[in-house]
């Protein structure tokens, strides 16, 4: 009988952990918005010029990082990684200036790159076997929404007994302690010396040519022109426009008390769907057309926000939104 290779290897886990925190963090940043910009006086469009700056170096620092990985080792890179998001958010608690939050998001940026999917998922699907490796894409994938189910409410409840000074602080120690898992961390080096010898500018015009590589990156920047809003501004949004919360309610029960809380609330939300539809993706992948499943996913998500726009902001619809979005949060990526 046939040896079946395990699910669950050190790799998957150790991912599993660098992804989780790096996530949390990330999802964090629009809890941010409205204390920053309170704290200076700032409109609050310059602290979401600096998410915005945040997310385009994250794209920009993906190749950058994914060739660092080939040419000096994965756990190099996101060891990198990990240094640029500490000094990025070290550096932002002492910044004062709207230019200067900007600048430094491109640090965090790339911290972003070196600790995020791109590194990450290239080592997982490396370690795991052909028969998993869908599925071990999902989990690592997963692990993302995992970090954004807790990122969001602990950034909400550390702002109610520290300043956002401390609390970035706090996270870059974090973003550091999660490297002590890189031992964990050892896959499979499967680039050949030609492979390693070809320079980021030969490797990307080759990819530029490449009809499937022109699809993906169109699925992915899709995919970021989606849900980059929503995690940068839907905190603040709900925060500002959304119906008062009842009372005696059973969010109330729970201790929701404040918008500002169920924007926190609702990120977590998202990302608690998001590892149940990202698994279900995953198994979906391996039985059906992945190219239309992820016609159907970028379908359900224009519909699902058009309808929230259209409708009436309340707490209800923020909680139903939540859960149907973050369904389809990140679906897309094991099927792609």
């Amino acid at each position: 009988m046939p040896h079946k290779a395990p699910l669950f290897t050190p790799v998957l886990i150790g991912g599993c952990l660098v992804i989780l925190v790096g996530f949390a963090i990330r999802a964090s940043f629009g809890v941010f918005q409205i204390p920053i910009a309170s704290e200076f006086g700032w409109p609050r469009a310059e602290f979401s010029l600096a998410i915005a700056i945040q997310n385009l170096a994250w794209g920009f620092g993906q190749p950058i990082f994914g060739a660092l990985a080939e040419k000096f080792g994965d756990r190099r890179a996101i060891i990198a990684g990990a240094l640029f998001y500490a000094a990025g958010l070290v550096l932002s608690s002492f910044a004062v200036t709207p230019g200067a939050h900007q600048m430094l998001e491109i640090l965090v940026g790339f911290g972003i790159a070196g600790t995020g999917f791109g590194v990450i998922l290239a080592v997982v699907g490396r370690a795991a076997s052909n028969e998993n490796r869908s599925l071990a894409l999902g989990i690592a994938t997963a692990a993302g929404s995992a970090g954004q189910v807790f990122g969001a409410p602990i950034a909400e409840l550390l702002l109610g007994h520290f300043p956002w000074q401390t609390v970035f602080l706090i996270f870059a120690a974090a973003i550091l302690a999660v490297l002590m898992v890189l031992p964990m961390m050892r896959s499979p080096q499967v680039a050949t010396r030609a492979e390693l010898e070809q320079s980021m500018g030969k490797a990307l015009l080759q990819a530029v040519k490449d009809p499937s590589f022109t699809l993906i990156f169109l699925g992915f920047f899709s995919c970021g022109y989606q849900l980059g809003f929503i995690t940068a501004h839907f905190p603040a949004m709900v925060t500002e426009m959304c119906g008062a919360i009842a009372p005696g309610g059973m969010l109330a029960s729970l201790g929701i008390t404040t918008t500002s809380a169920l924007g926190a609330v609702a990120i977590s939300m998202i990302g608690l769907a998001n590892i149940v539809g990202t698994i279900a993706a995953a198994w979906a992948g391996n039985r059906w057309s992945k190219k239309y499943l992820l016609a159907g996913i970028y379908l359900a998500r224009t519909l699902v926000a058009g309808a929230f726009i259209l409708m009436p902001i309340t707490p209800a619809s923020v909680l139903l939104f939540s859960l149907l979005m973050g369904a389809l949060w990140l679906a897309t990526v094991p099927l792609t």
